[in-house]
């Protein structure tokens, strides 16, 4: 039987000014995990009530898993009998983060493009399209990155004279542009509970379908999240959803960074999937919890900021066995699936508390407006992102841009496993020493989808280090301009919205896969 076990640190308590017990009460009272699983729109105010009342399909995941399961392994067991093999995930944000996790849970392949980087993208092109299947995933059906992979696996499809909608399997809302498309063109469709969004989709059609497909077992994962939903759903003062979220929103607004530690049992990457989990659904109105995913020997870890709280995931066992927490911190142990609802629930609950609606993301699309404007200013070239300042004066904005009880967030427009990605994470490891504040890492455009939400709409308290690279072959999209068009265009775009929005940016190119290129700066810290 799964089973989860919280601890709080014996210092949580006193940091968080002896507001942890008092919140969890609060909960109880208001009876607020009873009513997030019945469904009450009106958790989170009049404001938030239209919104809430289509998003809470999630607490009830077992039903459609039930359906869909036996349809994904009848479909894998095809792919299988035909020599295919090799799945590739097209996604951005909750459309493909779950299904990353899964995989790595259980130990499979499944490639994943989510980026717009031409280096990305040409690199899963020169796979063996014999033997692959592609998973083109959008709730909207209209995502610009994932229509844009879609046209180029199909033409790639065609010239390597396989039929596409032979390969192509589509996980959409039903009655998105994708949906009616896609059944036209005799495409494979799995249609997700429109009731859901992106960022709760982990135990719905967007976590199982291309999860399912790779071979992860997808019904123990279902059946580890039916365990625990009973217990998550009762307003008890043990209910450890709810001890979660006070414990996050106690510290509030001080200790308002998360961060995220991964245990040896649960080396899952599940910190990414928290961080677009939490930062989308509380970075808004002025508010906000910033994750980070933290790595074993990252600074944070030595030495936590005053900012943060740290919760360190673990796998428990049949029992919920628990781990010594950290000592100002949160340690939640629990199997994967599990880990899955209660971060669900603690998220909601989280944004009751904090006053904001937890379902919303009223500030991803200025980005995706901005893009747009500059994609349709471009001339067809791909222009380098920013000219690049000295990296002394890189470093000299830096420490004049980020606050002190702030944070800051590199941004990196550049391909996530290319010659910069080790740099990029010494680049962090070494400011979070050296600035005295919490750093995130993003590769852009994905974390346009995710923290890029709390970057524009939650405290002005983070500054940014928007890098790009330039001389990367580029790569055409059908009908369209090209991966390198696009991706400059939307590094533009958030550049433009965070200034807009009074966000101090630096930003720089570096040329394309030179590996050297960041050690001016790694010298000057």
């Amino acid at each position: 039987m799964a089973g989860i076990g919280i601890a709080f640190g014996d210092d949580i308590e006193r940091v968080n000014g002896g507001r942890t017990a008092e919140l969890v009460e609060e909960l109880v009272r208001g009876r607020v995990a009873s009513r997030i699983f019945a469904h009450d729109a009106t958790l989170w105010g009049a404001e938030a009530e239209a919104e809430a009342a289509i998003r809470l399909g999630w607490t009830d995941f077992e039903p459609a898993a039930a359906e869909l399961i036996p349809r994904i392994e009848s479909l894998r067991a095809e792919f299988a009998s035909a020599g295919v093999d090799r799945f590739v995930l097209c996604g951005m944000g909750g459309s493909s983060l779950a299904p990353a996790v899964l995989a790595r849970w259980a130990g499979v392949e499944l490639t994943m493009i989510d980026s717009t980087h031409p280096a990305a993208v040409a690199r899963v092109l020169s796979g063996d399209l014999a033997r692959t299947a592609v998973v083109v995933s959008s709730k909207s059906g209209s995502t610009i990155e994932t229509r844009s992979h879609l046209a180029t696996f199909e033409q790639a499809f065609r010239a390597a004279g396989i039929d596409p909608a032979s390969r192509v399997v589509i996980v959409t809302d039903p009655g998105s542009p994708l949906d009616e498309e896609s059944r036209a063109a005799g495409r494979r469709v799995f249609n997700a509970d429109p009731n859901v969004g992106g960022r709760f989709s982990a135990l719905t059609a967007f976590g199982l379908v291309p999860s399912g497909l790779a071979g992860v077992d997808i019904r123990r994962l279902v059946a580890e999240a039916a365990e625990v939903r009973g217990l998550l759903a009762r307003d008890t003062a043990d209910n450890p959803a709810l001890r979660l979220a006070a414990a996050l929103a106690g510290g509030l607004p001080r200790r308002f960074v998360l961060a995220v530690r991964e245990t040896r049992s649960a080396r899952w990457g599940l910190g990414s999937w928290i961080e677009q989990l939490i930062a989308e659904s509380t970075g808004k109105d002025g508010h906000g919890v910033l994750p980070i995913a933290l790595h074993e020997s990252a600074p944070e870890l030595r030495e936590a900021p005053a900012q943060a709280v740290v919760v360190s995931v673990a796998d428990g066992d049949a029992h919920g066995a628990i781990e010594p927490a950290p000592e100002a911190g949160v340690l939640v142990s629990a199997p994967l699936g599990a880990q899955m609802l209660l971060w669900e629930v603690a998220t909601s609950a989280l944004g009751r508390l904090m006053g904001i609606d937890p379902f919303d993301q009223p500030d991803v699309e200025a980005a995706k407006v901005a893009a747009r404007a500059a994609l349709a200013e471009a001339d067809g070239s791909s222009s380098p992102t920013a000219q690049a300042p000295s990296a002394g004066e890189v470093l000299r904005r830096l420490r004049e841009a980020v606050p002190s009880d702030g944070y800051l967030a590199i941004q990196a427009y550049v391909d996530p496993n290319g010659a910069l990605a080790e740099p990029l994470g010494e680049l962090r490891d070494r400011l979070a020493t050296t600035l005295g504040v919490p750093v995130a890492l993003g590769f852009g455009p994905s974390y346009l989808h995710s923290v890029g939400q709390l970057h524009k709409g939650g405290r002005a308290l983070g500054a940014f280090l928007q890098i790009g690279d330039a001389g990367a072959p580029d790569v055409p999209i059908p009908d369209s301009q090209s991966f390198g068009v696009l991706i400059a265009a939307q590094a533009r775009g958030d550049r433009e919205v965070l200034a807009e929005r009074g966000r101090p940016v630096v930003a720089l190119t570096l040329p394309y896969g030179d590996r050297s290129a960041l050690d001016p700066l790694l010298a000057e810290i």
